[in-house]
């Protein structure tokens, strides 16, 4: 065992803390600084604030973490559905990552015992969204301290398998245009669905819908049916809000 983990694990003043993570994630983590980092809400980092931003929250570990697993589970579903279309893949794709699905998934992992946030300044009643997002840092936690492929192998083989269903989820069906109709109703937002253009593609007319929120574009569709090319804007826009 190279001295860095013997350290780790049996040395350094951190080592309680090290053997949990290894519990966790079934492998000596290197860089234990990374972990605590994904762990920490910007509700206990407000007083390291520099320019405005929360430096030593998770926010940005969460950020790269949301790219690193839609890579790894796009790359999961090109393989495992060779002829499925792109429309079925990015459905299937957002259930997987959906915040919804990333919350219950950290809760059987057990992150809710790791993350450390300020109860009175979050409120109790938000906690379940500190678990996707800290989630998501964890996996660009990972990936910093130990590479694309450790990640990818950790994600398939200690998350998507024993804890992901994936033929349940491709018989679920999501309503993603209720879903955002609700967000923007609970959050006083103005939505519309606007037709910018059609265009003939061989014959059939190709419909471009944008879904925007106040007046901002947040997803783009499109379809051969109108109806279609306006629930992929929704789609989209839900994965833009991380509104599922």
């Amino acid at each position: 065992m190279p001295f860095s983990r013997i350290y780790n694990l049996y040395i350094s003043p951190d080592r309680k803390y090290v053997r949990s993570l290894r519990n966790l994630l079934g492998f000596v983590p290197g860089n234990v600084r990374l972990y605590r980092m994904a762990f920490r809400h910007k509700s206990v980092a407000v007083s390291i604030k520099e320019n405005g931003n929360a430096k030593n929250s998770n926010e940005r570990l969460e950020f790269l973490g949301d790219a690193i697993l839609g890579s790894v589970i796009a790359t999961l579903l090109f393989k495992k559905y060779p002829f499925k279309g792109e429309g079925f893949l990015t459905e299937m794709r957002s259930k997987i990552v959906s915040r919804a699905n990333l919350n219950i998934l950290a809760k059987k992992m057990g992150l809710n015992e790791l993350i450390e946030y300020d109860a009175k300044m979050f409120g109790y009643n938000r906690q379940s969204s500190l678990l996707g997002d800290a989630f998501e840092a964890l996996i660009g936690a990972i990936y910093l301290d130990k590479g694309y492929s450790k990640t990818q192998s950790y994600i398939l083989t200690q998350i998507i398998n024993p804890l992901v269903d994936i033929h349940q989820l491709e018989n679920t069906e999501t309503n993603f245009k209720s879903r955002l109709i609700e967000w923007c109703q609970h959050h006083n937002k103005e939505i519309q669905f606007q037709k910018v253009k059609n265009q003939e593609d061989e014959g059939s007319r190709l419909f471009t819908v944008e879904a925007l929120i106040d007046g901002e574009v947040k997803g783009i569709g499109q379809d051969y049916n109108k109806k279609n090319a306006e629930k992929i804007a929704a789609e989209k826009a839900c994965e833009e809000l991380k509104v599922l």
